[in-house]
């Protein structure tokens, strides 16, 4: 079985500017720096042959490159038990081009669709019972976060290997961009 996604690879420049943003939140396990990616699609577990029908409807995807503006940070779940820390990226109709393009790709590979509403972010850190108040200071710090545009001109499939430290993620195919 292959636990697998479709992401944007982050830049090394970038990932060392992120990597700046880790840090003073009790509760927080932050991502490794070589971990960093901006998902498009959360697949999951699937056999071989649908990790074979998965590389053929990628090889299909025709879209435009463009370039992303990391913009910003965030939090998912609630103010008093947030659960992810988040690096953001400017609104890009490309992007969200992409996104869409892949989801029917998927599903016409025999993929479920992604019921999920779209939010495209570059995930910082897990957290468990993280106090909200260092919470809310990080957010604060780091609310201004931004950094210089970067090109994007492929994405991938990604395998996910859990592990006892958190998952490794691990490039199986790249599909470049027109």
């Amino acid at each position: 079985m292959f636990r697998l996604f479709v992401a944007i690879a982050i830049p090394e420049v970038l990932r060392q500017r992120l990597a700046l943003l880790q840090g003073g939140v009790p509760g927080a396990r932050w991502t490794n720096l070589a971990d960093f990616h901006l998902t498009l699609r959360f697949i999951g577990e699937v056999d071989a042959l649908e990790a074979e029908e998965i590389d053929e409807a990628l090889r299909a995807v025709a879209a435009p490159g463009f370039t992303l503006a990391p913009d910003g940070v965030g939090h998912f779940g609630t103010k008093r038990a947030a659960t992810i820390l988040w690096a953001g990226v400017a609104a890009e109709p490309a992007l969200r081009f992409l996104h869409a393009k892949i989801d029917r790709a998927l599903v016409a590979a025999g993929q479920p669709p992604d019921d999920r509403s779209y939010a495209p972010h570059v995930t910082l850190a897990r957290l468990r019972q993280a106090p909200a108040e260092r919470v809310e200071r990080w957010l604060l710090e780091h609310g201004l976060f931004r950094a210089d545009p970067f090109p994007v001109d492929a994405f991938h499939l990604y395998q996910s290997h859990l592990g006892r430290e958190g998952a490794v993620y691990e490039i199986l195919e790249s599909y470049p961009l027109s």
